[in-house]
């Protein structure tokens, strides 16, 4: 159950295909925030992903806030959303550190297959009534957010990127055996010549890798050793998530960072050693992570896609389903326009 009781005025029918059901904005009688709300949302309610969870909010924005959609005393769904102000321009747009947010709705137990998506429909209505006006949005939602009309009728701009999904509900020989041959050899070979370690301290060392991959490619890192510190702090504080290392004797060759809810697991970051030609390093590192992902319970384990030629064709050879997400943008600023267009 999704039960969440609040002293507040709420306009409530019950749901049915068609007619829908009244969702008003919720007034709290305790002078609760919206914020205050979803903390007790977010507990109540495990399976919201990782990258929607206070805590991570808390980790990666300087400012955010949440829409809360009510149906009745339940809630419907929620949508939180980073704020930013950069030269005088109100932005909303995925967090550092953060591959998806956007909306997830919450559906009722007892919900027919047949009004799933009317539920939908009207609960991201809903939720993007609240939201409030910004001149600039960039953000990429979580897989499996079908409601592309209503974005599209908000005034945003949608395009797709990929992730590929890997069916936890396999056992590990169905697994092995969907990856390309040379991939599983990789593993295999890994075993007794590597070592595979969980050690949170290494976020420096990832840093450090992964400063000098992007460095490489002339791509700007879009965050700090600080960024990446607090926020493992706070993957390490909730049980959700962990950093991997490859070592060959005291030589640590990749590592990856790799996080977790109650319904998925992800690869948020990966990187090898400046000059490391080991090609057994990272497959065996994902590999851990996968095994760890069905031991946990996950349903999914996420690559996170690329849309990087190589990187896409590494994750394509783990033998994923190649799974779409919207992203969702709107510009009504001329200086963020000139900046864009300036940057290239």
């Amino acid at each position: 159950m999704h039960t969440m009781y609040v002293a507040a005025i709420v306009v409530y029918s019950s749901y049915s295909a068609g007619k829908g059901f009244a969702i008003q904005i919720v007034y709290p009688a305790n002078d609760m925030s919206n914020k205050q709300q979803y903390i007790s949302i977010c507990q109540a309610n495990r399976q919201i992903p990782v990258f929607l969870q206070h805590w991570w909010m808390d980790a990666v924005c300087t400012d955010w806030d949440v829409a809360i959609a009510m149906n009745g005393d339940t809630v419907a769904g929620i949508w939180p959303y980073n704020k930013e102000q950069k030269a005088g321009v109100s932005l909303i747009r995925t967090p550092k550190l953060t591959p998806y947010q956007g909306t997830y709705v919450l559906y009722p137990p007892d919900l027919k297959a047949a009004n799933r998506d009317s539920f939908e429909h009207e609960t991201v209505s809903e939720l993007i009534k609240q939201l409030p006006s910004a001149n600039v949005w960039s953000m990429s939602l979580l897989p499996k957010q079908f409601q592309a009309g209503l974005y599209k009728h908000a005034g945003f701009t949608i395009s797709a990127k990929q992730t590929f999904l890997i069916d936890l509900t396999q056992d590990e020989q169905a697994l092995l055996a969907s990856m390309k041959e040379s991939l599983r050899r990789h593993i295999k070979s890994a075993n007794g010549t590597l070592e595979i370690t969980e050690d949170n301290a290494a976020v420096n060392l990832l840093f450090e890798y992964q400063k000098h991959t992007l460095d490489k490619k002339d791509v700007m890192q879009a965050y700090n050793l600080a960024d990446m510190q607090r926020l493992m702090q706070a993957c390490i504080d909730n049980y959700a998530g962990a950093i991997y290392v490859a070592k060959q004797g005291s030589d640590v060759l990749a590592a990856v960072w790799n996080v977790w809810d109650a319904d998925n697991s992800y690869y948020l970051m990966g990187a090898q050693k400046q000059g490391n030609d080991n090609n057994k390093a990272m497959p065996a590192l994902l590999w851990h992570c996968i095994q760890l992902a069905k031991q946990r319970g996950n349903k999914y384990f996420d690559l996170e896609g690329s849309m990087d030629t190589g990187v896409e064709r590494f994750f394509r050879s783990f033998g994923g389903q190649r799974e779409l997400y919207l992203t969702l943008k709107k510009n009504n600023s001329f200086i963020w326009k000139l900046k864009e267009m300036l940057r290239g």
